[in-house]
């Protein structure tokens, strides 16, 4: 078996500062520094594409432009890669998505994956028309992906649900290959969506304990539908040839933190509604110390970005064998981001994924010819 490591495209502009926010919580002013453009956005994706990554991650919200318009031009520039699109069930009727889906496959050579957010944030939700409950958007969620599931096996599809309804539902030409749905929630009826209907699921980095909690929680739950998932992990990155190297970027990201943005961002991500964020919000209580909360694991990055806010920081092999310790609970993929996104995906790209190579868990998706050569330390 090979692992499946995935990047990030930040939509939401980037820097060699956290680009804090998200989750309900408006981008800060260092995602103005690199803007989302086509271009830069772009060079990211050759990047990733080149070192090894399957996909690359696109988030969703009133923060970032939009997933589905942006990674479609993104395409154009990229031969391999997927895009992981982030999108909101609620804000489009799920015969269209089931359409958009099939043209984005036929468009892109079947690079399609879909993550599917239901949304924690009921403020949020209600500025673009949405004023469901939070357990009533997950239901309506279930109903969605049973429709589009439908569709995409080429039936004609009836449903009078609780929120949505179809009739003489159906799609012209369906996706070949159909997306694989990724999905995350930490409340228990995100948990029933996913046994239902997740292919992925998704969890941000916590510590192994608690992953190996959720992964076996999930994992009851889809054997009771009859049903096996695949497990992912979001984290961010900070891989340098040594440990003292990684903390110190580490340090030089948390000494720029304003405090006065810290207690915006924390105060915004607060009103959220999403069980995932509050275990992400405990991480690290607000506190800008004790934030190794398990070897190599950072909560930092939570104290200024709403959802994925912990770190994998380390040397090289010290991130490798992390990455294997999540991997021995059962994690098959994990989805990565780091700060700068361009420059960061060079130091894991070349720096740990040949050691998960030589390691015999990971081979480049391209071919054993196109795996990066190791990051050899200068001399001192």
């Amino acid at each position: 078996m090979s692992l499946t490591f995935h990047w990030f495209l930040p939509t939401n502009g980037d820097s060699r500062h956290v680009v804090g926010g998200g989750h309900g919580t408006p981008a800060t002013a260092s995602g103005r520094d690199r803007p989302p453009t086509v271009a830069y956005l772009s060079q990211i994706a050759r990047a990733a594409e080149d070192l090894g990554f399957v996909g690359a991650l696109t988030p969703t919200g009133a923060w970032c432009e939009d997933a589905w318009l942006t990674t479609a031009m993104v395409s154009r520039h990229t031969e391999r890669l997927k895009f992981l699109v982030a999108f909101r069930p609620g804000f489009v009727s799920p015969t269209l998505a089931a359409q958009m889906a099939s043209t984005y496959q036929r468009q892109t050579g079947g690079r399609l994956l879909l993550n599917v957010v239901t949304g924690g944030e009921s403020h949020e939700q209600r500025a673009y028309g949405d004023f469901l409950d939070k357990d009533a958007r997950y239901r309506r969620t279930g109903e969605f992906l049973e429709i589009v599931r439908e569709l995409w096996e080429g039936r004609t599809v009836d449903l009078s649900g609780e929120h949505l309804r179809v009739e003489d539902a159906k799609l012209a030409r369906v996706p070949d290959p159909v997306p694989e749905v990724y999905f995350g929630g930490s409340s228990p009826v995100a948990g029933e969506v996913a046994a239902r209907y997740a292919d992925v699921y998704l969890t941000w980095g916590e510590p192994p304990a608690q992953v190996a909690e959720k992964i076996a929680w999930i994992r009851a739950l889809a054997a009771r539908e009859g049903r096996a998932l695949r497990f992912g992990i979001r984290l961010h990155v900070i891989t340098r040839d040594t440990a003292e190297q990684a903390w110190a970027e580490a340090h030089r990201l948390l000494d720029g933190f304003d405090p006065e943005t810290v207690r915006s961002v924390q105060a915004g991500l607060a009103r959220s509604e999403s069980e995932g964020q509050r275990r992400m919000l405990a991480l690290h209580g607000g506190a800008r110390d004790g934030l190794e909360i398990h070897p190599n694991l950072w909560a930092g990055i939570g104290l200024v970005r709403g959802g994925a806010g912990t770190a994998l920081v380390g040397s090289h092999a010290e991130v490798a064998e992390r990455i294997q310790e999540y991997a021995a609970l059962g994690i098959e993929e994990f989805v990565l981001s780091g700060y700068p996104h361009l420059e960061e995906a060079y130091w894991f790209g070349e720096g740990v994924l040949p050691r998960l190579a030589a390691d015999g868990v990971w081979r480049h998706p391209a071919g054993p010819t196109a795996e990066p050569a190791v990051r050899v330390p200068f001399a001192s």
